[in-house]
């Protein structure tokens, strides 16, 4: 268990930071105060660092700028007692793939008034696989964070948290996501890779998994009790828009409940 009042510094991309979650404390990245480390924080007693980014690839956590903000790491020091990482889906394009399907499908329906071929053009544009080294490259990568970490700080505890499911056995397509039979499972597919990088990572790293993945194969797109947002192509704030394809404030919580669980194990 962590105690009370120590450091905890949040890693991370999207997933983490909590875009389109109410409040928002940081508009540049997208960071919500309703996040999973916000909500953990809080009801473990802990001083929290939230440097958690939109768009963050893993490079961005270890030595790279991103817009004006300082290379994620450099938030963990000597003192910081614990450590959460969700990062690698930007490495693989994984939720941008997702929407850039989306955006095209939608946008190739009204292009068919023009003609099948204009319409298959648009859909052609986004490519939905991976090869193997690519997701051994973000294994790789999420490892050396948590190497990155330890040598900054040698006793924290560190979690690899990886990201909720999009696509489950509820998702049906056309229906609940502008992405048709062929192109679905693909994504689910990245899904899975992204996943077992997570594994992977833990296992090379020694750092402790969090698999949120698992965890919401059951409140993924279509479900009764969805974690994630589905698809719009409205703005966040405007006419009931929203950030598609992210946590929703539900899954947030179901987030930080697994931690704290885990935490208390």
């Amino acid at each position: 268990m962590i105690p009370p009042g120590s450091q905890y510094v949040a890693l991370g991309s999207s997933f983490a930071a909590g875009p389109g979650i109410a409040p928002i404390v940081d508009k540049p990245a997208g960071r919500s105060g309703a996040n999973y480390a916000h909500l953990v924080a809080a009801e473990l007693g802990l001083e929290l660092t939230d440097v958690t980014y939109s768009g963050a690839t893993t490079a961005h956590l270890l030595d790279t700028r991103q817009d004006d903000a300082p290379p994620q790491l450099d938030a963990v020091g000597p003192d910081t007692a614990f450590v959460t990482i969700t990062a690698g889906g930007n490495d693989l394009e994984y939720v941008g793939t997702f929407i850039r399907g989306s955006i095209l499908n939608t946008l190739a329906k009204p292009a068919t008034l023009f003609g099948r071929r204009v319409a298959n053009r648009i859909r052609a544009r986004v490519s939905y696989l991976k090869d193997d080294a690519a997701y051994q490259a973000a294994a790789d990568s999420l490892t050396t964070v948590v190497e990155s970490v330890r040598e900054r700080s040698p006793n924290a505890r560190i979690l690899l948290v990886d990201y909720l499911t999009l696509v489950g056995p509820s998702t049906r397509p056309r229906l609940d996501v502008p992405l048709n039979e062929e192109q679905l499972p693909s994504v689910a597919m990245m899904a899975d890779g992204l996943a077992d990088a997570f594994a992977k990572a833990a296992a090379a790293s020694g750092a402790e998994l969090i698999a949120a993945s698992a965890a919401s194969r059951d409140h993924a797109i279509g479900s009764p009790d969805p974690w994630t947002t589905g698809f719009t192509l409205r703005p966040p704030g405007i006419l009931g828009g929203f950030v598609p394809y992210h946590p929703n404030a539900a899954g947030m919580r179901a987030v930080a409940d697994l931690i704290v669980n885990h935490l208390r194990a």
